[in-house]
């Protein structure tokens, strides 16, 4: 009776080693896996996603006054038709760069989604545009700064130069978005 604690201190003690080493191994293992797929794999690159409330976004994409064309779109990693328009917008990015065309995505998703989806989701879809995290729960108050005839769907997109300015709420194929971006090309 008197070694039964001996023996479960024994146990106890073993239990927690191998748990010791075993993390050891994965944090060593995990490492090696991380600078063998930067260093094979030249297109990995983490992104940062910038997280900000309405207020921030607003006044640091909204009131741009010059020569470019701003395209903001609303997304989320969950929204499936949001998904399947960016392409577009990554080829707009692209073959209108030159016409200072800038294209802003705004993710809808949690903040505490940032490392865990939106991030590697970026990274896995080789985003190249501006990503910034719209962090503000009071989506009453903000979406009608967006627009009074946005509803709160997605995704939902806005073009913008100058003054001249369209909300879109619906989905584009990349002809679909070119068309309407021509219409501000021409201003």
């Amino acid at each position: 009776m008197k070694l039964l604690p001996i023996i479960l201190f024994i146990l106890l003690f073993q239990s927690c080693a191998d748990n010791k080493s075993e993390a050891k191994m994965n944090l060593e293992t995990s490492e090696v896996a991380m600078k063998n797929l930067q260093n094979n794999d030249e297109s990995f690159i983490s992104k940062k996603v910038v997280s900000l409330n309405f207020e921030q976004l607003q006044k640091k994409y909204f009131q741009k006054n010059n020569d470019s064309i701003y395209v903001i779109n609303f997304w989320a990693t969950w929204c499936k038709p949001c998904i399947k328009e960016l392409p577009a917008f990554e080829k707009i990015a692209s073959e209108y760069a030159d016409k200072r065309v800038k294209i802003l995505l705004v993710s809808l998703d949690f903040p505490d989604k940032i490392d865990s989806q939106v991030i590697p989701f970026i990274n896995k879809n080789n985003i190249k545009s501006e990503v910034v995290l719209l962090d503000d729960a009071d989506a009453n108050s903000w979406i009608p700064k967006v627009s009074t005839q946005w509803s709160g769907a997605i995704p939902a997109t806005i073009i913008y130069k100058n003054d001249a300015r369209k909300f879109y709420e619906q989905s584009f194929t990349f002809e679909e978005l070119e068309t309407e971006l021509k219409t501000f090309i021409k201003k």
